[in-house]
């Protein structure tokens, strides 16, 4: 093919048999260089398709961080070194900071509110340790929350047997650490959360419309039941209805109104008693429950560790709405995946996961909307 000095012939075809055009007049050095590359870049891609090479395939985006995970493990070094000798289990699995950002960055999740594992910091033949650990971990949580902005959040451990610590590790917590709320545990030597011992501690909790977690633990009376299956896997959540209930019925929810509870795993069994604990109600007829436990109910929180089958997210939304649902995750003990897959297995609308893995904890934690 010929043309004018100024015009394009066809020079060859390339193996996809499209032509490459040049320019017939003696060319310039642009002209040289631009001729050169595209020849280069053909043969190139020539001797790859000749090679065989793989095509680079675009990796998914990893899923954009936007759920808060109430219900996330922190292990120290030192308190899983107390919990080694201490705890019923034995040393908590391994845990490290990074580990705990891995897998929120791999389950879409901007913020973890860390909390120790059972049984925390507690231990009644020796409260000057229990003490001192409280005050390390919750410091070293806090470290956490500095070091990593946005990522993290504090649930303060606070022993309730142990009063006049509490009252100073509250004070503590929230003054100088600026915690998100406190942890605590279904029992403690044998008492529920209704004992009222521990009502000091409620008082001043309740002055600071504070958020409290709480996560269950080994009851005294039922450590070793069936042989060969641990405490977690039934008593755990058994252990929290027996807690709820004596919130109910000992006055501390009516009470201490300005507590903002939350439960882990679903609520454990409860669910699945209100019919009964309405039945006691009426043969108690506590006056502090004029409409019965279910309204009570429905205004604590529920998070989804451990407790998202269909099957249990069905039970629990009727006992209480789903703007009391939290999103959990049970880290290190269970991946964000896990409750991930469970929400998405349900079938919930897109602003009713909105709710349950984010809205919800904004109204708790306001601090958390900038994460």
């Amino acid at each position: 093919m010929s043309t004018d000095a100024h015009g394009p012939k066809r020079l060859w075809r390339c193996a996809c048999c499209e032509p490459v055009l040049a320019f017939s007049s003696a060319p310039s050095l642009a002209r040289r260089n631009f001729l050169a590359g595209g020849i280069a870049a053909l043969a190139l891609g020539t001797t790859a398709a000749a090679l065989g090479s793989p095509k680079v395939l675009a990796q998914p985006a990893p899923p954009a961080k936007t759920r808060i995970d109430v219900h996330h493990h922190y292990v120290p070094p030192f308190h899983a070194d107390v919990m080694a000798v201490r705890r019923s289990g034995g040393r908590p699995p391994r845990w490290t900071p990074q580990m705990s950002l891995d897998d929120m960055d791999k389950s879409g999740i901007a913020t973890a509110i860390v909390s120790l594992v059972q049984p925390g910091a507690w231990f009644a033949d020796d409260v000057p340790l229990s003490r001192r650990l409280a005050r390390e971990c919750n410091d070293y949580g806090a470290r956490m929350v500095t070091d990593h902005p946005g990522r993290f959040g504090l649930f303060a451990f606070i022993a309730l047997p142990d009063a006049d610590g509490s009252l100073k590790e509250i004070e503590h917590a929230f003054d100088t650490l600026k915690a998100d709320g406190v942890s605590l545990f279904t029992s403690y030597d044998g008492k529920y959360l209704g004992d009222p011992s521990f009502e000091p501690v409620y008082a001043e909790l309740n002055r600071r419309k504070a958020v409290v977690y709480v996560h269950p633990t080994t009851p005294q009376c039922c450590g070793n039941i069936l042989p060969g299956i641990g405490p977690s896997t039934i008593e755990f959540v058994t252990d929290t209805s027996r807690a709820v209930t004596h919130i109910l019925f000992s006055g501390v929810a009516t009470k201490y109104p300005d507590i903002r509870w939350i439960f882990s795993h679903a609520g454990g069994t409860l669910p699945l008693l209100t019919a009964r604990l309405e039945v006691l109600q009426n043969i108690k007829k506590d006056p502090r429950l004029p409409e019965g436990p279910l309204p009570v109910l429905r205004k604590f929180y529920y998070e989804l560790a451990q407790g998202n089958t269909q099957a249990q997210i069905a039970a629990l939304l009727k006992m209480a709405p789903l703007s009391q649902v939290l999103y959990g995750t049970d880290y290190p003990f269970r991946p964000g995946a896990e409750v991930n897959a469970g929400i998405a297995a349900f079938g919930f609308g897109a602003d009713d996961i909105r709710s349950i893995e984010r809205e919800a904890a904004l109204k708790l934690i306001p601090r958390l909307r900038g994460a």
